[in-house]
C-alpha cells in the first residue's frame, strides 16, 4: 500500500478524495513536526514513532577499507504496539 492506495481507502469513510487526501497529509505533517520538535508520538494500539539519537562513531569505506568518522545524527524510529503486532501474526 502506497500514499495513493491510503487516501483510496480514507475517501470511502469521508465524502471526498480530496478531503481524503487533506487528512492524511494532515496526519503525517503533524507526526513529522512532533519529531522535529523531539516529541514522541504515540497512537495507543498501533505504535509509537520517536526520535532515536545516533552516537559519532567510527566506520569504514567499503570500497578503500580506509577508517572514516560517522557524524553523530538523529532518525525517525517506530516500535509497533501490542495491537498491531498481534494483527499481523
Amino acid at each position: 500500500m502506497n500514499k495513493g492506495d491510503l487516501i483510496n481507502e480514507v475517501a470511502q469513510v469521508v465524502r471526498t478524495r480530496k478531503e481524503a487526501q487533506a487528512a492524511v497529509d494532515c496526519v503525517f505533517s503533524s507526526i513529522t513536526k512532533a519529531l522535529k520538535k523531539g516529541d514522541p508520538v504515540t497512537l495507543v494500539g498501533f505504535g509509537t514513532f520517536k526520535v532515536a539519537h545516533r552516537k559519532a562513531r567510527t566506520g569504514r569505506n567499503p570500497q578503500t577499507g580506509a577508517e572514516i568518522e560517522i557524524k553523530a545524527s538523529k532518525a525517525p524510529k517506530f516500535t509497533p504496539g501490542s495491537s498491531l503486532k498481534e494483527a499481523v501474526k
